[in-house]
């Protein structure tokens, strides 16, 4: 998926002569626009897999994402595109789905660092993605990486029919069996502030990260030239993605040693302070080590918080948990794209930094806090009224 990330916004530019405002905002509302459909069926997935198998959703995931994709290679305008995408929200699970498979046949005590295990293949073609579609897109052409794109999607379908068996999951207790309703599912979120927390961060961390990608490649454009923009445009999509395939395990594993919301807080700090200096880079190596550094830290946050709500959700609910989870997320990826374009839109792509590093450490305040209130303080009191007696 992530080869055709790098080039949307120059995509957009083939469809007629349009000004630079023009551009960065519409590549934010395409960019964002397979979020808001995804955003509503997430949780339906999600309690359909609950119900009947995760391994039905994969492959209609896989077909519908592909199918998309294709399309995408043959529109001829911005509309055209932008229905597309729209449509392509209601497949946009795969990944979400493949935790949740996951999740819920790992041991709670090493979810962590399984769970930074599929991270990393997850990662892997996220680093790989940019740099071949970038290449492709320069050799042949935007349309034709669409098309080439849509064959690798078609592909994960197949190995998910013959590749996979799905294991049916023995329940550790009732509570593990229990048939939750929605609105169950719903109070048992609400009623565990740190969860509810987590979830939101969700979105807040996806804001972050996806304000500046729709416009990266223009970024790049301005401090780098038009030279060989697409390939250079994926080594910076890249250079996150490789800092977080090198340190996402490693996150999971410290997480399930000691704390998955502790992890978590040090991550969105670390991610808030490596995000504001990429506001004063004057060259294409400088933002590219930034965004390794970025990937370094904000990678880490998904297999940490994932594993957290596998800690915190019964067994027979996780699936329309983590739907919801990933409700979340797609709405802070249609929130950030357009926030980012319209920021860069009128106030220039520094803006879109200094924003997103504030939300960064915002929200690292706000776990702590919460953390701190809910979980933290209650532990230690109960150990030290234990002790006293």
């Amino acid at each position: 998926m992530t080869m055709i990330l790098p080039f949307i916004s120059l995509y957009i530019e083939t469809f007629g002569n349009f000004s630079d405002s023009y551009v960065q905002s519409w590549s934010g509302w395409i960019f964002g626009i397979t979020f808001v459909t995804a955003f509503i069926f997430s949780p339906i997935w999600g309690r359909i897999g609950d119900k009947y198998g995760r391994k039905k959703i994969l492959i209609i995931s896989a077909s519908g994402l592909g199918l998309s994709v294709l399309m995408m290679g043959f529109a001829t305008s911005v509309m055209d595109l932008f229905i597309l995408r729209l449509i392509m929200g209601v497949f946009t699970g795969f990944i979400p789905t493949s935790q949740a498979f996951i999740a819920t046949q790992t041991p709670k005590s090493i979810a962590g660092k399984v769970l930074g295990t599929l991270q990393t293949g997850s990662i892997t073609g996220a680093l790989a993605g940019p740099l071949l579609g970038g290449a492709l897109a320069d050799i042949f052409g935007y349309a034709t990486t669409f098309k080439w794109t849509s064959i690798t999607l078609f592909l994960s379908a197949l190995i998910v029919v013959f590749g996979i068996k799905e294991i049916l999951v023995r329940f550790e207790d009732d509570e593990e069996h229990t048939n939750y309703s929605s609105k169950q599912v719903l109070m048992h979120i609400v009623r565990q502030p740190v969860l509810l927390i987590v979830m939101l961060i969700s979105m807040l961390v996806q804001i972050a990260h996806f304000s500046i990608q729709p416009i990266l490649s223009l970024y790049v454009a301005d401090i780098h030239g038009p030279a060989s923009i697409a390939l250079f445009s994926g080594m910076a999509f890249s250079a996150a993605g490789l800092g977080n395939l090198l340190m996402a395990k490693q996150w999971g594993k410290i997480g399930d040693r000691v704390g998955y919301v502790k992890i978590m807080i040090v991550l969105l700090f670390m991610a808030g302070i490596v995000y504001f200096p990429g506001a004063f880079v004057t060259n294409i190596w400088q933002l590219i080590v930034l965004r390794f550094l970025l990937g370094i830290s904000i990678g880490g946050i998904i297999p940490v918080r994932i594993a957290y709500i596998r800690q915190a959700a019964p067994l027979s609910m996780q699936g329309e948990v983590l739907g919801y989870n990933t409700s979340l997320r797609f709405l802070g990826n249609v929130i950030g794209p357009a926030l980012g374009g319209m920021l860069a839109g009128f106030y220039g792509f520094s803006a879109v930094f200094f924003v997103t590093s504030a939300l960064l450490v915002v929200s690292g305040v706000i776990m702590v806090v919460t953390w701190f209130r809910h979980e933290y303080e209650g532990k230690y009191q109960h150990a030290f009224s234990s002790h006293r007696s």
